[in-house]
C-alpha cells in the first residue's frame, strides 16, 4: 500500500529544462517583451524594475535546485525560515547581477536578431523529432506549460546576448601560450618528499591533570558546558504503510468507468497546415495557384512568412475543436484537403488547409479496467489514511489531558521517550515538522510543559504524529562533577597538543642545523622512505602542506610541519620539485581550464565593477 500512498500523496516536481521554463513564441512571430515597473517590484537596478513574480519563478528555481542537490536533507533547511530567506536574497541577487549583465551589454551595443532567435529555437532538442524541428511538439509543450511567447522570445535574445559578453572574456586569446605552459609545469608538477610523524596519542598518554586545572578550566569555560533544553515525549504515530490495504469490486470499477466516460474518450482532432502572407491579394494569388493544383508545402515553404510552420512545409498539426483559434475554427472546413479563404490575423492573411481528420473514440473498458483499478484503490486507501488522522485530530483537540483518546479512536499504541534535545532527536521522531512542533511555544514555555496535544504533524505525505511534551529541563550549566570526565581529557588533549608542537619545533630547528639525525634518534622517530606526490593525486593535508612549500635550492632539503588526519605532528622534508610536462592532449585541456579560471576572474571582477556603480534598490523581498 505505500507504494501506492506515495505515488498519490507525493507526486515529485516536473523537473523544467530552463527551455521550457522560458519557453515561448507565436506564430504571428516575436512581439515586443518589456516588462515596465509597477509597484509589485522587489527591487530596482539602475531604474529597472524587477518584479516580485519574477523573484517567486527564480527563488522556486533555486529551492527545487537545493532541494535535488540535498535530498532528504532537504526538509531540515526548509523548515528552517532564516535558511529561506537566505536563498530567497540569493535569488534577488542572482536577478540582480542578470539584469547589470544585459545592461551592460546593451551598453556596448550587443545585439541579437529575430533570425538568430529563430535558428536557437529550431535548434532545441526539445523541439525536435528524429533531430528534425517538430511544429506539432513545439505547440504541444507550450499548451502543456502555459508558456508566454514574447518573455521567451526576451530570455533567448538575452541569452545570446550575454553568449556574446562571454565569449569576449573566454575566448582563445584570452590566454597566451606561455601562459598555460607556466600553468601546466605547475599544475601537473611532482614532489618527491620524506616524512616522519609525532604521534599525538603517545604525548597524550603521558599527561596528568591536577583538580585545580580542571576546575580552573571549568569557570573559564563555563559557556562550553551548558546543557540544551530537554524534553521527554508521549506520541502516537500514524503510519500509512501499517494500515490494512483497502480494496475495489468489479462493481467500482464499471460504475466509475460509466460516470466518468468522458475521460477515456479522445475527442475528434483535424490536422491542418497554413500559408500567412502581408497582404490579401497575394493571398488570394496562393489560393488560386492551389485550386489549380499548385503544391501546398513547395508554396508554404516558399511563400509563408511565419517562419516556424514554413519551416515545417506548413504544417501546424492536430488540434482538437476546444484548442483549435479561433481564425481556423471560424473557417469551418470539414472535410478532407479542404481549403480555407483568405482570413485576417493580426496584420496578416492566412490560408488554412484541413489535411486529415482523426474520428472521436472511447476505450472500452477492458482496456483501461486494470488503470481505474490502480486509482480506485488508491483513493480509497489515501481516504483512509486522512479519514484516521482526522479522528485523531478530533480526538487530540477535545481531550488535553493525556493521549488515551488517541490511542482509544485510532487503536494506535502511545510510545514515551527518553530524555532528548533539540539537536540529538530519537529516529522514530526526527523529522524537522515534528521537533520544531515539540520545541514550539505551543507545547512548551518558561514554565515547562503546556500540557497540551499538537494537532497532527503530516511528514513524508505517509507518516504522521501526534505529540505531547510530558516532563521539560530548561537549559542549564552543568556541573562541574557531570563534565568533570571531559574536561579532564580536554586539558591532557591541550597539554599534548603544545608538547607536541614544541617537539616539532625543537626537530625541525635541529633539521635546519644539520644536528637532525640525533635529535630524530633521541625522539625514537625516523624519516619515511622518498615518495613522489602531486595535485593529481586524492588530497590530504600532508599532501596539500608539501605542495605549498618553497622549492629547495640546488643541492638542499626544506622542511614544514603538518597535522594529518588523526591530529599527529609529521615533519615533511621536500628534497627535490619535478615541473610537469603536459602531452598535447592534456595541454588543450588545460589551456580550456586556464581559460575558464581566467574568464571567471575577469567576470567576477566585472560584476564587481558593475555592482559598485549601479543604483540597486531592494523594495520587497518577501
Amino acid at each position: 500500500m505505500m507504494d501506492n500512498l506515495r505515488t498519490k500523496v507525493n507526486s515529485p516536481f516536473i523537473k523544467l529544462i530552463l527551455a521550457i521554463i522560458i519557453l515561448s513564441f507565436v506564430l504571428t512571430g516575436v512581439a515586443g517583451y518589456m516588462i515596465g515597473g509597477t509597484s509589485n517590484d522587489a527591487a530596482e537596478v539602475n531604474g529597472q524594475p524587477i518584479s516580485r513574480e519574477q523573484l517567486q519563478q527564480a527563488f522556486a528555481q533555486e529551492r527545487q535546485s537545493l532541494q535535488e542537490y540535498l535530498g532528504d536533507k532537504f526538509s531540515e533547511v526548509a523548515g528552517n525560515e532564516e535558511s529561506m530567506k537566505l536563498l530567497r536574497r540569493q535569488a534577488l541577487d542572482n536577478l540582480i547581477n542578470n539584469e547589470l549583465i544585459n545592461q551592460y551589454a546593451n551598453e556596448l551595443n550587443l545585439s541579437a536578431s529575430d533570425a538568430q532567435i529563430e535558428r536557437a529555437i529550431f535548434a532545441m532538442s526539445i523541439f525536435q523529432t528524429n533531430g528534425k524541428f517538430d511544429s506539432e511538439k513545439y505547440r504541444n509543450i507550450l499548451s502543456q506549460y502555459n508558456v508566454n511567447a514574447d518573455n521567451f522570445a526576451a530570455q533567448i535574445r538575452t541569452d545570446l546576448v550575454r553568449a556574446q559578453l562571454a565569449k569576449a572574456f573566454t575566448g582563445s586569446d584570452f590566454a597566451l601560450p606561455s601562459e598555460v605552459k607556466n600553468y601546466a609545469e605547475l599544475f601537473l608538477q611532482e614532489r618527491e618528499i620524506r616524512t616522519a610523524t609525532l604521534s599525538l596519542a603517545d604525548i597524550e598518554a603521558k599527561q596528568t591533570a591536577t583538580e585545580d586545572e580542571l576546575k580552573d578550566y571549568y569557570n573559564a569555560n563555563q559557556n562550553s558546558f551548558i546543557s540544551p533544553e530537554k524534553v521527554q515525549v508521549s506520541y502516537v504515530e500514524i503510519d500509512a504503510a501499517s494500515l490494512p490495504e483497502l480494496t475495489v469490486s468489479d462493481a467500482e470499477i464499471k460504475t466509475y468507468y460509466d460516470q466518468n466516460l468522458k475521460n477515456y474518450t479522445q475527442a475528434q482532432q483535424n490536422h491542418y497546415s497554413m500559408i500567412q502572407v502581408a497582404s490579401e491579394k497575394e493571398a488570394n494569388e496562393i489560393l488560386d495557384q492551389l485550386k489549380a493544383g499548385a503544391q501546398f508545402d513547395v508554396l508554404a515553404s516558399e511563400k509563408s512568412t511565419d517562419k516556424f510552420s514554413a519551416g515545417n512545409k506548413g504544417v501546424i498539426g492536430w488540434m482538437e475543436e476546444a484548442s483549435t483559434p479561433a481564425e481556423i475554427a471560424n473557417a469551418k472546413l470539414t472535410e478532407k484537403g479542404q481549403l480555407s479563404a483568405p482570413i485576417k490575423s493580426g496584420s496578416n492573411f492566412v490560408i488554412f488547409r484541413l489535411d486529415d481528420i482523426k474520428p472521436e473514440s472511447t476505450k472500452p473498458f477492458d482496456e483501461v479496467k486494470d488503470s481505474i483499478k490502480t486509482t480506485l484503490t488508491q483513493d480509497k486507501n489515501v481516504k483512509q489514511f486522512y479519514d484516521l488522522q482526522q479522528k485523531v485530530s478530533e480526538a487530540a483537540t477535545n481531550d488535553n489531558e493525556s493521549l488515551a483518546s488517541v490511542e482509544e479512536v485510532s487503536g494506535l499504541k502511545v510510545v514515551t521517550t527518553d530524555w532528548f534535545d533539540k539537536n540529538n532527536p530519537p529516529a522514530a521522531l526526527n523529522f524537522p515538522k515534528v521537533i520544531n512542533e515539540i520545541f514550539s511555544e505551543r507545547l512548551v514555555d518558561k514554565n515547562g510543559s503546556t500540557g497540551i496535544n499538537s494537532d497532527v504533524i503530516n511528514v513524508e505525505g505517509d507518516r504522521a504524529f501526534v505529540v505531547r511534551v510530558t516532563q521539560y529541563k530548561p537549559e542549564q550549566t552543568e556541573s562541574f562533577e557531570t563534565v568533570k570526565s571531559q574536561i579532564e581529557a580536554l586539558v591532557k588533549r591541550k597539554k599534548a597538543d603544545a608538547e607536541l608542537k614544541a617537539e616539532g619545533d625543537k626537530l625541525v630547528a635541529a633539521l635546519k642545523e644539520g644536528k637532525g639525525e640525533a635529535a630524530l634518534s633521541a625522539a625514537n622517530v625516523k624519516f619515511t622512505a622518498p615518495e613522489t606526490v602531486s595535485r593529481m593525486m586524492p588530497q590530504t593535508p600532508i599532501i596539500g602542506a608539501a605542495m605549498a612549500m618553497a622549492k629547495p635550492s640546488e643541492g638542499k632539503v626544506t622542511y614544514t610541519t603538518a597535522r594529518d588526519a588523526q591530529d599527529n605532528l609529521v615533519i615533511i622534508q621536500l628534497d627535490k620539485v619535478i615541473p610537469g610536462k603536459a602531452s598535447d592532449e592534456e595541454l588543450a585541456q588545460l589551456t580550456k581550464e586556464y581559460q575558464g579560471m581566467m574568464g571567471s576572474a575577469v567576470n567576477e571582477a566585472l560584476m564587481l565593477n558593475l555592482r559598485e556603480k549601479a543604483k540597486v534598490e531592494v523594495l520587497n523581498l518577501e
